[in-house]
């Protein structure tokens, strides 16, 4: 079981993930998540002081370890924060760090030898990264699969993600050995989530089959595959038998701007609500459960997907399901 009320979590989403978002979904018991990927030390102080105020420690931050981590560590150690998850690696030291200083450590993986590395390094609860996830995916996998794969080896907690979207998606994957599930597009659609409704738009209107696993989007994070919906770009980029980059078709434009910064082409940024310029070009990331998302809903409306996920496990919940 894992250690917070309701079996759902809200993946980090990137940008999209407000102080707002977080608190909204750690109200209802679930777990809230703030990404902090690359968030300047005295930013996230503040965002944690602003969700603290409102929820307490209960919610988690998501680290990415493909980049370096420790000072961003060290705030949301000092905060006081009680869970929190790292991605793209496994590093003993820093899991260590965080449980001596009190926290919850969660380690996202995408396959099984990685989840033995991280039940052996420290973790107390795995994440289960499928192949239809979207944003940056680790694994190439099925999550079926994959919970197939770890659950006789793994003792620890175990939360799934990747195309997960609704209560039906959340059942199978507590059917299939999980004690949670992750959810991350479908939290795109919240009110509290920062999307550009250029973005946004896309979203609605797209199906499962319109996601591409690709490594197009890499100016600012190389060689991490993620999925997006296929947009100008994609295609663009397709068409020309997918060159390496400095090869690329239109590779120098400057496709948009956030609070006056220039974003190329190729970069990894996603839209947000301050985002201007060719919106549809950029990285729209999204995973192969979009097609469950047709309406923007409350936070607290997504997480009622809860509902069935506490059932299977008895536990009483007051959310109805949408």
């Amino acid at each position: 079981m894992v250690p917070w009320e309701v079996p759902v979590m809200q993946a980090p989403i990137g940008p999209a993930t407000t102080a707002e978002l977080v608190r909204a979904v750690a109200r209802t018991g679930a777990l809230g998540t703030l990404a902090a990927l690359w968030t300047e030390a005295g930013a996230l102080r503040r965002q944690l002081q602003l969700i603290d105020a409102d929820v307490g420690s209960g919610y988690c931050v998501n680290l990415v370890l493909a980049f370096d981590q420790r000072e961003r560590l060290e705030v949301v150690l000092a905060a006081g924060v009680r869970y929190v998850s790292f991605s793209w690696g496994i590093d003993r030291e820093l899991i260590w760090r965080a449980r001596a200083a009190g926290a919850v450590v969660m380690v996202q993986v995408g396959d099984v030898v990685a989840a033995v590395e991280a039940a052996a390094a420290g973790a107390d609860v795995v994440i289960a990264q499928g192949v239809e996830a979207g944003g940056h995916v680790q694994g190439t996998t099925p999550l079926m699969q994959l919970l197939g794969e770890l659950r006789p080896v793994l003792k620890l907690p175990l939360v799934a993600a990747g195309g997960i979207a609704d209560s039906a998606s959340a059942r199978a994957a507590l059917a299939g050995g999980a004690d949670a599930v992750a959810c991350g597009t479908a939290y795109l659609a919240a009110h509290e989530a920062d999307v550009h409704p250029g973005y946004y738009d896309r979203l609605l209107k797209s199906t499962g089959a319109d996601t591409v696993l690709t490594t197009t989007f890499d100016v600012g994070w190389p060689d991490a595959p993620h999925r997006i919906i296929r947009n100008e770009t994609y295609v663009a980029w397709e068409s020309a038998g997918r060159p390496p980059a400095g090869a690329r078709p239109r590779e120098s434009d400057i496709i948009a701007t956030r609070d006056g910064t220039p974003i190329a082409r190729y970069n990894v940024a996603q839209p947000t609500t301050n985002t201007a310029g060719d919106i549809k070009a950029m990285a729209l990331y999204a995973g192969t459960g979009v097609d469950l998302v047709r309406e923007s809903a409350s936070a607290e409306q997504i997480t009622s997907l809860g509902e069935s996920c506490a059932n299977i496990h008895g536990r009483p919940t007051n959310h109805t399901s949408v």
